[in-house]
């Protein structure tokens, strides 16, 4: 009796400890035109390069269920067109585009529950 309930307890501890670690539990999309993310756990930092040319805009979705997010919009080096730190309330807005490029959005999150997108819209 006494060597199950130590293999139980052994199976319990081992289980939580493996349940707190977890970076990311949830779906990625992402390519050249969006990036979009939803999830249970976000704690990490993710990225992808989004194509956009001059006059389109980079539609945001952001819906925050719990912790929160930062995230920047940034063409190579330079300085971000966007930034969002500690995000903590959903909210959706467009970001104009005034130069054609390569535009990386990175997205962190700190105990983040919800989802993000970041959609391509051309100028038409």
């Amino acid at each position: 009796m006494k060597k199950h309930l130590c293999i139980l307890c052994s199976f319990i501890l081992i289980l939580s400890v493996t349940a707190c670690g977890a970076d990311f539990d949830g779906s990625r999309t992402g390519n050249s035109n969006e990036f979009l993310m939803d999830y249970k756990v976000f704690n990490k930092t993710d990225s992808q390069d989004l194509i956009v040319e001059k006059g389109d805009t980079i539609h945001v979705e952001i819906i925050v269920e719990g912790g929160s997010i930062s995230f920047k919009i940034q063409k190579d080096g330079e300085v971000p067109v966007y930034e969002g730190e500690d995000v903590s309330i959903s909210d959706e807005f467009d970001i104009d585009i005034e130069e054609s490029g390569t535009y990386t959005v990175s997205v962190t999150g700190q105990k983040a529950k919800g989802s993000v997108s970041f959609t391509v819209v051309t100028d038409q």
